[in-house]
């Protein structure tokens, strides 16, 4: 049987799906309330979208799972603006109001007969494999499949988009953190909510080990975009650094005749908005470009070692 592929690099891979109005016009409402929750339902939807193919999930799970991801924090509809968009950390009694977007959620979704299908991931996100999740506490054997793989897709995204109330974390710093949430809780004794199961952490190590090679992908992908990027802009250079030589034969020139052949040379060379008195100022841009994208590619591939040596 042939495997399965999705290109999660085109645009219009998740659209595919199919989203009905109704699910459309739920995540319309909760785009209008809070840009953020609308922008991290996506995000997570395109990573569980990709995770589960490195999990070989089946086409139907992985488009089932997809939209769950979609829908997975609707309940946020419902949640007092004070509270979902406060620049801040939230109050204890805060977290209890925000904690409620999961029963919320999963509520929306079983009273309407197109949505229920797809409960699972509003229910389920939360929970964690060793019984400290919410809202219910469940234990591993209780946690449906896609309601681990869409915790960890969405605790990635939220801790590396910056939000209103905290500074960005970085991709390697997010990853080392999941990875200690597949482990054991150390104290468990002392923990601040009961552990029913010791003996695992939080967060599912396969999961997270899938989600690592995606994130790999996408460092790769940038790489590559950025050195076509550099290619195209090449030529770009090399156009201008002619106009350049032109520019100083003209100057260096005591003829008027040989002035006016260089500077019609030049002229010959610019396009758009460049002329005889701004090409230097874009040549410049352009070699600043140059450099920066060139440190950011050197820092991407270091990234990608650091990555590669993380061990779930």
């Amino acid at each position: 049987m042939a495997k399965e592929i999705f290109d999660f690099y085109d645009r219009t891979s998740l659209k595919s799906y199919n989203l009905d109005k109704n699910m459309q016009y739920q995540l319309n409402i909760l785009g209008s309330l809070d840009i953020f929750t609308r922008q991290h339902s996506e995000n997570v939807a395109t990573l569980v979208c990709r995770i589960c193919e490195y999990l070989h999930c089946s086409k139907s799970f992985t488009e089932y799972c997809t939209i769950c991801a979609y829908l997975h924090d609707i309940g946020k509809q419902f949640i007092p603006p004070s509270v979902l968009q406060k620049n801040g950390p939230l109050t204890d009694e805060e977290y209890e109001i925000m904690k409620k977007h999961t029963s919320i959620g999963h509520k929306i979704c079983m009273n309407d007969l197109k949505l229920r299908p797809y409960a699972a991931g509003t229910l389920y996100h939360h929970e964690a494999l060793n019984g400290t999740g919410y809202p219910n506490a469940l234990v591993k054997k209780d946690i449906p499949y896609e309601g681990q793989i869409i915790r960890v897709a969405d605790e990635y995204d939220a801790i590396v988009s910056k939000r209103q109330y905290k500074s960005h974390i970085g991709i390697i710093d997010t990853l080392k953190i999941l990875i200690d949430e597949c482990k054991p809780i150390k104290d468990p004794d002392n923990y601040k909510v009961p552990v029913k199961d010791k003996k695992v952490g939080k967060t599912n190590p396969v999961i997270v080990k899938a989600l690592i090679k995606v994130v790999i992908d996408d460092t790769e992908y940038e790489i590559s975009c950025v050195m076509d990027y550099l290619k195209d802009l090449k030529p770009e250079i090399k156009r201008l650094e002619e106009i350049e030589k032109y520019d100083k034969k003209r100057l260096a020139s005591k003829s008027q005749s040989k002035q006016n052949y260089y500077l019609d040379g030049m002229k010959y060379l610019l396009i758009g908005e460049e002329t005889v008195d701004n090409y230097k100022e874009i040549l410049t841009s352009y070699r600043n470009i140059i450099q920066n994208k060139n440190e950011h590619i050197k820092k991407l591939f270091e990234e990608i070692k650091v990555i590669k040596k993380l061990k779930v």
